[in-house]
């Protein structure tokens, strides 16, 4: 008959904490050991044998059993002996080994449900090349390797079980994601770009990364004002400020862009109060976007200029647009030839010139143009576009149109406009904008 009462076995279990699976598999490796290499135990049996509701095992079964304790297999479906003998009759070196074993086994599994380091680093490293050299390629190649960018960062998230890491790899996606919206806003694909920021929003707020979430604040208050729509671009970027854990470049870049949707708007005494804090020093705050990764992120001396010259533009300041268009000019020169942002050096070209337009002087305004036409056919953004059909509106004005000059600019204007991606890929929806 079988056994009823409590057993050695049942101790040795009890003080080993072996489950189910940490007993059949140290039962399977010692039968391995025995060269009983088909041999394994059941959960039910497993139950059965530390109950005491069964009569011995099988001849192989106790082989491997009297192996795993180090105790003949009778003593083992006996009556416990005494508890401090108990304590002291399993095979403790076996007990170490089955430990360590077990601790290397679950190590393996842990590191198989991480990335390893070098992986996250060359992700991390092709994020901020990509947002670095954003103002020096052509905006379509950047929304390509962007959408790669984030695709990858999704597809190591997938793999990796290790919190830190996925939470490093939502805020490259979400960094990703900005570029992408950023790229989709310069081609001229508006309600794509929209999108793109919200779902870069949604990285920043998923991975507690608020820097991210102004940035894609400041994309939607442009993506606003360019839509006709200033009041909602104020809001969108007042919004943003408020955002935890920006640094000064961030919020003066936000600054800079409610200026600019005030300026729509067409109230002076809110444009300049903006226009100040966009030019203030701040508290010497950094974050880890705007000022580490930077780039395409931060918001360079010159773009703040040449962002503020077109705002004084807006509220026909034009003595405020000459000057920061030339500060803007001259921080971009003061830089290497090969980190010089041509897009922002055509944008603040475009806003001397229309200064100037509005002084009345159309050769001047003709020489500032120059190097507009430098800026390449893929880096013509409809921030550009805009600055540039501005001109082109003021030279079709009584004073100017029947200049043989003024005529030709304007149609090196058009050509310009007509060449740019952002033309050829979505003139319906960005310049009707820009037109208005």
């Amino acid at each position: 008959m079988g056994q009823t009462n409590r057993t050695l076995l049942k101790v040795l279990v009890e003080q080993r904490r072996l489950r189910y699976v940490d007993f059949e598999r140290e039962f399977r490796r010692k039968a391995d050991q025995l060269n009983l290499r088909n041999l394994s135990v059941s959960e039910s049996q497993f139950r059965r044998w530390t109950s005491g509701r069964v009569a011995l095992p099988g001849a192989d079964a106790s082989r491997v059993l009297e192996l795993m304790f180090g105790v003949e297999v009778a003593k083992l479906f006996g009556p416990p002996p005494s508890s401090e003998l108990a304590e002291t009759t399993f095979n403790l070196e076996d007990e170490i080994a089955m430990t360590a074993r077990d601790a290397q086994s679950e190590a393996r599994a842990a590191a198989a449900e991480s990335i390893s380091d070098t992986t996250l680093d060359q992700l991390r490293e092709d994020v901020i090349n990509l947002a670095r050299s954003y103002s020096c390629i052509a905006v379509f190649d950047v929304f390509r390797k962007a959408k790669e960018l984030r695709e990858e960062a999704e597809a190591e998230r997938d793999r990796t079980q290790v919190p830190a890491q996925k939470q490093e790899l939502l805020i490259l996606a979400g960094q990703a994601c900005a570029l992408l919206a950023t790229a989709a806003f310069d081609l001229g694909s508006f309600d794509s770009a929209r999108r793109l920021s919200r779902a870069a929003s949604l990285y920043g707020e998923t991975a507690r990364f608020d820097p991210l979430r102004a940035f894609a604040g400041g994309i939607l208050s442009y993506i606003a004002y360019f839509s006709g729509m200033p009041a909602e671009a104020a809001q969108v970027a007042r919004r943003a400020q408020t955002f935890d854990g920006l640094g000064d470049v961030g919020r003066r870049r936000l600054a800079a862009i409610e200026a600019r949707a005030h300026a729509h708007l067409g109230d002076a005494a809110s444009t300049r109060r903006a226009l100040e804090a966009s030019q203030s020093e701040g508290p010497g705050l950094r974050d880890d976007l705007h000022d580490v990764v930077a780039g395409e992120f931060g918001f360079s001396s010159e773009r703040l200029a040449m962002s503020n010259a077109s705002t004084f533009l807006l509220i026909g300041d034009a003595d405020g647009a000459e000057a920061a268009a030339k500060r803007s000019l001259e921080f971009a020169s003061a830089r290497p030839a090969a980190g010089r942002a041509v897009r922002v050096i055509g944008g603040a070209a475009a806003d001397l010139a229309m200064a100037r337009l509005l002084r009345e002087d159309l050769d001047g305004a003709v020489h500032a143009m120059t190097p507009v036409w430098d800026v390449p056919r893929g880096q013509r953004s409809p921030g550009l576009l805009a600055r540039t059909a501005r001109v082109r509106r003021m030279l079709t004005d009584t004073r100017f149109a029947p200049v043989p000059a003024a005529r030709e600019l304007a149609l090196q204007i058009e050509d310009f406009t007509r060449m740019s991606d952002t033309h050829r890929l979505g003139p319906g929806t960005a310049l009707a904008a820009l037109e208005s």
